[in-house]
């Protein structure tokens, strides 16, 4: 351990310049207590919290999400907090058994402020998932995050942005990120088809507490008078998904983000797109027409206007890690209007579409910085009583 291990940052009236120096210190601290084989723990006082003014956690690997950690802090202290810095226990090996009983979500305490969501040892081993799952450094995901499953739109975001960074080798989710200072760029992640897909990657992207997560995917039109080529912005979700239903009951309502859909709905809007939002249906059975009569039923119980395998998923847990997100998705197929998906039309669609539809979204969110260069704020997302809590974290 290096001499000195602790830090404590408390001047509100800090000059600008001289307190990101002090948040910057604090996290090369940070770095180095973790370096010498310690978790750090970051203890926060908030005088104006009348019933919780201190709260505290433990991380790992914080080079990593440092762009999120600076924010976080400076906010804090900007608010009037005390920020302690300091070693903590011994980091845990990946290969130990005692770290089941660490990460184990059964007894996670989901009320913790958000930037004490998750316990080091969950961190750690998400962070080494991302890599594994995605084929490139936990350190290259960006603030933004987009979700595909389709080769085809990765296609695109390689032509708009060549020099982003990819996969070194095939794996299972493939990620490519178009790097900005700050991480304030974007992530593109072809994640497969079906929930428990979107259930493992989000999983692991939630600990490094992104700013938006949006599904760009394909659907099939559940309604008379939508054709084939039409986006549909979803408004809420029916969850027949069913990969999240121990942690989430299904009677939770799980809606998006409203300021991303304002932004999606604006570019869609400037684009002159033809769209519709409402409840997107999503399930886990691909081939759900050979049941056709209980899930048309559900469809027309919940009036959905489109059906896939992803949204709803990646949705829940957005919600479940107060993460903001939303969905947009173009319909491939109208299965209840003689119009299924088929190879040939099919691959037509695909060439005509997948340039507008990426590129829709990457225009939200570049409204979406522009707007909330902050974050996005996420009152509608916290914990019940977090509000009693107070602070900017």
């Amino acid at each position: 351990m290096s001499k000195n291990p602790e830090i404590t940052i408390s001047n509100a009236d800090m000059e600008k310049d001289a307190l990101l120096r002090q948040i910057d210190k604090a996290c090369d601290l940070m770095d180095q207590i973790y370096h010498d084989g310690y978790y750090p723990k970051m203890k926060v006082t908030r005088v104006w919290s009348e019933h919780n003014p201190v709260i505290e956690g433990e991380f790992a690997k914080p080079d990593v999400y440092r762009w999120y950690l600076k924010r976080e802090l400076t906010k804090l202290v900007r608010a009037g907090a005390e920020i302690a810095i300091s070693p903590s226990r011994e980091t845990v090996s990946l290969n130990d058994p005692k770290l089941l009983d660490a990460i184990d979500e059964d007894h996670w305490d989901f009320t913790r402020k958000k930037l004490f969501l998750f316990r080091a040892e969950r961190i750690e081993l998400s962070l080494d998932r991302l890599q594994h799952y995605t084929g490139t450094s936990a350190r290259d995901f960006q603030r933004y995050i987009m979700f595909t499953n389709y080769d085809m739109h990765v296609e695109v975001f390689k032509q708009r942005f060549p020099d982003c960074v990819q996969p070194a080798h095939n794996v299972q989710m493939p990620a490519y990120h178009h790097k900005l200072k700050d991480n304030l760029g974007l992530t593109l992640i072809n994640i497969g088809v079906g929930p428990s897909n979107a259930k493992t990657i989000t999983d692991h992207i939630a600990v490094l507490r992104p700013d938006a997560m949006i599904m760009v995917g394909h659907c099939g039109g559940l309604r008379n008078h939508q054709n084939i080529g039409d986006f549909v912005l979803a408004s809420g979700y029916m969850r027949a998904d069913g990969v999240l239903d121990a942690s989430m009951p299904k009677n939770v309502p799980i809606i998006p983000n409203n300021m991303l859909n304002y932004h999606l709905q604006s570019v869609l809007d400037d684009e002159n797109m033809t769209y519709r939002t409402g409840t997107v249906y999503t399930i886990d059975n691909r081939n759900w027409e050979f049941m056709k009569r209980r899930v048309v039923q559900e469809i027309h119980t919940s009036r959905s206007i489109a059906i896939d395998m992803e949204s709803a998923t990646v949705a829940t847990n957005g919600f479940r890690y107060r993460i903001p997100n939303a969905t947009l998705l173009c319909i491939s197929d109208k299965p209840l209007h003689g119009k299924p998906k088929l190879g040939e039309a099919a691959q037509s669609f695909y060439q005509n579409s997948k340039g507008r539809h990426l590129d829709i979204v990457i225009k939200a969110i570049k409204l979406t910085k522009q707007n909330f260069p902050g974050g996005l704020p996420n009152a509608s997302i916290r914990a019940m009583d977090e509000p009693l809590m107070g602070g900017s974290s």
